[in-house]
């Protein structure tokens, strides 16, 4: 590859098997340099930064958060890092969460080793792998919410969506994995909603959640 310098990856994914098949498929491939890993959100989210890799490909499921919250919070630290969320799931939900994140490309756990390794240079040479019609679609949902009722007009989208789920009755763990996020973020995001509404307990936001999201 001449004088060009490799692209430097770091790897974050909780299957040490995972992260070594990936290792040795990228540095195969001669022009990639993985300069760290890591099995947990925590240490991939202080790590990174450090690093300053020019791609990031991060698992979207981890025990501890998810992939998609390690990108948010490394690229509020350094913009120039590039993620790419690597996941088995095929949802909008996700899809929605890693354009949020600022990732740049999402791709599928499934995707074959040599397109994984185009993936990795495409992002590093600072293009989207995201198709530009869902990314504009993303943006309409945030200028555009949908109406609601007078009650919740101070939450935010992420606070809407996530009260829906304290109405379907799941813990804060549950929402944590539909949502992308750690558990001690849904904890925050439950505290700061039941300020909104006035109210102390859980149960109580369940319930004028089940009224007015109707």
């Amino acid at each position: 590859m001449g004088d060009t310098p490799p692209i430097r990856v770091y790897l974050l994914d909780d299957h040490e098997v995972v992260r070594q098949g990936l290792k040795a498929l990228l540095e195969a491939s001669g022009d990639i340099e993985v300069v760290g890993e890591s099995g947990t959100a925590t240490e991939a989210a202080s790590r990174i930064p450090a690093l300053r890799p020019d791609v990031a490909v991060l698992d979207a499921r981890l025990p501890d958060g998810s992939g998609i919250e390690v990108c948010r919070t490394v690229r509020a630290v350094d913009p120039s890092i590039r993620g790419l969320i690597l996941t088995s799931y095929d949802d909008d939900e996700a899809l929605f969460a890693a354009i949020m994140a600022g990732a740049s490309g999402y791709v599928l756990k499934e995707i074959k080793g040599s397109d994984l390794v185009s993936a990795v240079r495409q992002v590093a040479a600072g293009n989207s792998l995201i198709d530009p019609s869902l990314t504009a679609k993303v943006l309409e949902r945030v200028r555009n919410p949908p109406s609601t009722a007078p009650e919740l007009a101070d939450l935010t989208e992420q606070e809407m969506k996530l009260l829906g789920y304290i109405a379907e009755g799941l813990t804060n763990r549950q929402i944590g994995e539909r949502m992308f996020l750690a558990e001690k973020t849904v904890k925050n995001y439950v505290s700061s909603i039941l300020a909104k509404l006035g109210l102390e307990r859980r149960t109580q936001a369940a319930v004028l959640a089940s009224k007015l999201l109707r």
